[in-house]
C-alpha cells in the first residue's frame, strides 16, 4: 500500500481547514492501494485553527499537527512538515478549499507517468485582479531568473516524489522560496489541467506585503543576473553620459553663447542618483541574506507536534 502525504499550511483556517480534510480523506474510499497522511502545519494562526487541528488528530491518528511558535510564511511552513513526511508522494495543498480534492489522484497519475513534480493549472482562478496580476510577475520573474520552463504553470497545489521531498530537506535559507530550490534539482516537471473553486470562506492571508516578501526572496535568493542587469545599465548610463558630455563639449565651443540648463543637470542628478539608489539597495539585499544565512537564523521553529509517534 502506498502512502500520499499531504502538507497543508494553515492560517486563519479554523473555519475551512476541517472541510478540507474531509474532502481529502473522502478520496480515499474505496483506494485499497494507497493510504494518507496529512501533515496540517498552523503557522502561528491568531485564531482558534490550531485547536480545531488538535480535534482532528485526537480523532484520526494519520493527522500530525504541528504548531508553530509564531507566523513564519507559507514556505517555511510547508519546510516544517518535510522531517514528518511518510509518503512515497508529496501533494501540497492550501487550506482554504480552493483546490478540488478530486484532482489528487490526477496529480499522482501523472507523476507515476515518470515525472518528478506535477502542478496543478488553474486556467481561471477565483482571486483578486492584484493578485492574479502578482502571479504573472512572478511567472516571468521564474522563467528570466531560475530556469522556470515556460509551457510549465505553477501553482501550490501540487505532487512531488518522496526523492524530490528528500532533496528539499537539505535546503536550509531562513528565507526560503522552494521553487528556486527545486529547479536546481530538477525540471522534469508537468501539469495537470483542472479548475479553480471558490474559497471556503473568508479571505487570503496573503496580503501585499507577504507577497512582496514572497516575491523578493525569488527575485534575490537564486540568481545574480539582477545585479547583472544593473550592471550592464550602469555601464550604458556611463556610456550615455561620456557621449552626451561630448555632445555638449562640441556645441559649446561651436557656440559659446548657449547657455547652461538648470533643469537638464537637475534630471540627469535625480536619475543617476535613482539608479545608484536601486543598485545599493539591491546589493544590500543580497548582504542581508548572507547575513542572515551566517547568522543560522531558523527556518521555523515548532511549539508542539501532535500524533507524531504515528
Amino acid at each position: 500500500m502506498e502512502i500520499i502525504s499531504f502538507i497543508i499550511p494553515c492560517y486563519r483556517s479554523e473555519f475551512t481547514i476541517e472541510q478540507v480534510v474531509s474532502e481529502i480523506i473522502s478520496q480515499f474510499s474505496g483506494k485499497q492501494d494507497f493510504d494518507y497522511q496529512i501533515i496540517l502545519v498552523c503557522d502561528g494562526s491568531p485564531d482558534n485553527t490550531f485547536g480545531v487541528i488538535r480535534a482532528l488528530c485526537k480523532n484520526d491518528g494519520k493527522i500530525i499537527g504541528l504548531n508553530l511558535s509564531r507566523n513564519f510564511g507559507g514556505g517555511s511552513a510547508r519546510m516544517a512538515a518535510l522531517p514528518y513526511v511518510k509518503g512515497a508522494y508529496v501533494v501540497y495543498m492550501d487550506d482554504d478549499g480552493q483546490h478540488p480534492a478530486e484532482g489528487i489522484f490526477p496529480l499522482i497519475e501523472k507523476l507515476k507517468e515518470g515525472y518528478d513534480m506535477v502542478y496543478a493549472h488553474f486556467k481561471h482562478k477565483k482571486h483578486t485582479l492584484l493578485k492574479r496580476f502578482g502571479s504573472y510577475v512572478n511567472r516571468v520573474m521564474t522563467e528570466i531568473l531560475i530556469g522556470k520552463p515556460r509551457h510549465i504553470f505553477i501553482s501550490s497545489f501540487n505532487a512531488k516524489t518522496a526523492f524530490v521531498s528528500r532533496e528539499l530537506q537539505r535546503y536550509s535559507s531562513p528565507s526560503p522560496y522552494g521553487l528556486g530550490y527545486l529547479m536546481q534539482i530538477t525540471r522534469n516537471i508537468a501539469n495537470v489541467e483542472m479548475e479553480h473553486r471558490t474559497r471556503i470562506a473568508g479571505k487570503s492571508g496573503y496580503t501585499f506585503i507577504k507577497s512582496l516578501r514572497l516575491w523578493m526572496n525569488g527575485f534575490a535568493s537564486f540568481s545574480v543576473v539582477p545585479l547583472r542587469i544593473f550592471s550592464i545599465f550602469g555601464s550604458f548610463c556611463s556610456l550615455f553620459g561620456f557621449i552626451f558630455g561630448i555632445v555638449l563639449i562640441i556645441q559649446k565651443i561651436l557656440n559659446p553663447h548657449i547657455a547652461a540648463g538648470y533643469t537638464s543637470t537637475m534630471a540627469s542628478l535625480f536619475f543617476i542618483g535613482g539608479v545608484l539608489m536601486m543598485m545599493l539597495g539591491l546589493l544590500g539585499e543580497y548582504v542581508g541574506r548572507m547575513f542572515m544565512v551566517l547568522n543560522n537564523l531558523p527556518q521555523y521553529v515548532v511549539r508542539e507536534v501532535i500524533n507524531n509517534e504515528n
